[in-house]
């Protein structure tokens, strides 16, 4: 749970830095026909959709079982950016690294380890 923890922290991050290069973008580069308030507010979205991934991350590290839904359900509406990158985008190989990162971490969460794990089952078997 530890490595999905760190996978979906990562996530979060890029989800920041996104939103940091957003801001820059709209700061710095001029007629680009979309208002500064609007790209803006995408950040802001971005910024807490990041936040909330860091979180999550953090508390999958920090063995939460709280975490581990929200890791999940993040994953699994990740899939359409995977086949929006590979499908329409044409952006084959950052589809195929997106996909293999977002399957990846997708299966570490819903494995039995991990699931044994959210349910305490991992207590009763090795106490202390």
């Amino acid at each position: 749970m530890r490595l999905a923890g760190v996978l979906v922290g990562a996530q979060g991050l890029l989800a920041l830095g996104f939103a940091v290069a957003l801001v820059w973008r709209a700061l710095t580069v001029e007629g680009t026909g979309l208002l500064v308030r609007d790209i803006v507010g995408e950040a802001g979205y971005f910024v807490v959709v990041g936040a909330a991934l860091v979180a999550v991350g953090l508390g999958l590290v920090g063995s939460r079982r709280w975490a581990r839904t929200p890791a999940i359900v993040t994953q699994l509406l990740l899939l359409p950016v995977v086949y929006t990158l590979l499908g329409p985008s044409r952006q084959l190989l950052l589809g195929i690294v997106a996909g293999v990162y977002v399957a990846g971490t997708f299966l570490l969460l819903i494995s039995e380890p991990s699931r044994r794990w959210s349910m305490g089952l991992d207590e009763v078997e090795h106490p202390g």
